[in-house]
């Protein structure tokens, strides 16, 4: 389970940085309203909740007292440099996590906010979390680059060609041919 759920953070990790890479550093900034979160702000959002909470995974709360939740959701205006630094910090705490947990870890608890979970509800809570978040960062992408926009998944109107050789079934799979496309 827990090299699925890896497999499966990795997936949304390549998705992420399919969407980033097809966008301008100033289309980074840019949201469709007032209320909306740029694509700064979600990544400042991923990472912030990722490093929360993964850093000291099984031995401290999820909801760490040196995070600014709110804080993660002021504009701002980065370089790409800057968000990729972001973005990774995230996600180096997750698949460190990751790499000190086996399938035997799964039952055993963490808190988040003071709540126990057990480590597979902490996980399957934190993909989904995670995994809504790049769905944003990917709509905002694809979005902006209109006509432009290269797909992440398969192409419209090429279902049935890829039905006749599914290759990219596996999270890892997938992951690859992303960063193929590009």
């Amino acid at each position: 389970m827990v090299s699925s759920i890896a497999a499966e953070f990795r997936r949304y990790k390549s998705l992420g940085e399919g969407a980033i890479a097809q966008l301008s550093d100033a289309e980074f900034a840019q949201t469709s309203s007032p209320d909306d979160n740029s694509v700064a702000v979600i990544v400042w959002h991923i990472a912030g909740n990722l490093r929360s909470r993964f850093t000291d995974f099984r031995t401290t709360d999820g909801e760490k007292p040196w995070r600014n939740r709110d804080e993660e959701f002021v504009s701002r205006t980065v370089t790409r440099e800057q968000l990729l630094a972001k973005w990774e910090s995230g996600w180096q705490a997750v698949f460190t996590a990751l790499a000190e947990l086996t399938d035997g870890d799964i039952d055993q608890n963490v808190t988040i906010r003071g709540q126990a979970h057990t480590i597979g509800d902490a996980l399957l809570r934190s993909l989904a979390h995670t995994s809504y978040h790049v769905g944003q960062i990917v709509y905002i992408a694809k979005a902006a680059r209109g006509s432009e926009w290269k797909t992440l998944s398969i192409p419209k109107g090429q279902s049935s060609t890829y039905n006749r050789n599914p290759g990219h079934e596996t999270p890892d799979s997938h992951a690859a041919a992303v960063k193929q496309r590009l």
